[in-house]
């Protein structure tokens, strides 16, 4: 079986980036990702704060032309679920449904997964008006009303896209203040078809065979209502997909990759990018600035081991 250089785990941003400087230092490198490339990037309407962009850009848009330009320096990119990352005496296997790939190096840049709020109806009603991906879904809502739960930049920039299709959009927050950037929060507050509901979190989605409604408590008074909603959309933080290498390094309590400011993990040879890893931003521009030290510690690594 053929050896490759470095094995790239995870096509979003930070994946792509690193494939692209790998690919351009002329190694011979594979992406893994199933499905389609761009990670939570492709499903965010419009990135404003990723430099070189005045107006913004979709993040579809973004994600392929990342896509693109890393192919073109001659990226392989296989589709595939990655299923085990095993230690070798000289290298990796990497385990995946298409088969096993054996490699120097590995990048893991597999990112995160939304959070979930454990309550009942949510597991239950997932695809039936429970979403995590406004961008995905919210034309389904036209001139209905829906819930956004959460009060970070993710859950405020969604609530504020719904408002192209939904009648009424509720911001449910267990604070009495957002998270998200100022800018974010002046535009909901200016945004007539958004209502926030301070110092509250959602107990039960409501509904049989489809969302009907919420019950929400109060946390300081104590009190429950029931809201009629048809959708709720949850943005209540992310978990880190980090299982792949849970007993090859070391991770926060938390379930995030430790790495050193060269992306390396406590494992040699196996280095971490973007969302996955502790780091205070998690965002695209840093996703592409890890990716890319990745790749080029990664090849460092190389030359090491081949002296």
């Amino acid at each position: 079986m053929e050896m490759k250089d470095i094995v790239i785990i995870g096509g979003g941003p930070a994946g792509l980036a690193a494939g692209l400087y790998a690919a351009r230092a002329a190694l011979d490198v594979v992406l893994i990702e199933q499905g389609a490339l761009g990670g939570q990037a492709a499903g965010t309407e419009r990135i404003e704060n990723y430099p070189g962009f005045e107006e913004g850009i979709g993040g579809p848009e973004l994600a392929r032309r990342m896509d693109v330009q890393a192919r073109r320096f001659g990226l392989n990119v296989l589709d595939a679920n990655v299923q085990r990352l095993l230690r070798m005496e000289n290298g990796f296997a990497v385990r995946t449904g298409e088969g096993e790939i054996v490699t120097r190096a590995v990048i893991l840049a597999s990112g995160t997964q939304p959070g979930k709020l454990g309550i009942k109806g949510e597991e239950e009603l997932h695809g039936l008006g429970v979403s995590f991906c406004a961008t995905c879904d919210g034309a389904f809502f036209k001139g209905r009303t829906v819930a956004v739960v959460g009060g970070g930049d993710a859950a405020v920039e969604e609530a504020i896209f719904l408002t192209r299709f939904a009648e009424k959009v509720y911001i449910i927050h267990r604070r009495g203040e957002l998270r998200a950037t100022k800018v974010l929060q002046e535009r909901a507050r200016r945004n007539p078809r958004i209502e926030f509901i301070w110092h509250s979190v959602v107990e039960e989605i409501l509904g049989a065979y489809f969302v009907e409604g919420i019950r929400v408590k109060n946390v300081q008074s104590g009190d429950v209502e029931e809201i009629k909603v048809d959708g709720v959309f949850l943005y209540v933080g992310t978990r880190p997909n980090a299982g792949l290498v849970r007993d090859l390094v070391k991770l926060d309590d938390q379930g995030y990759v430790i790495t050193d400011e060269n992306m390396a993990t406590s494992c040699p040879g196996l280095f971490a990018a973007g969302d996955v890893r502790k780091k205070l931003l998690r965002q695209v521009v840093t996703a592409v600035a890890d990716g890319a030290t990745a790749a080029v510690a990664a090849e460092k690594y190389l030359e090491s081991i081949a002296r």
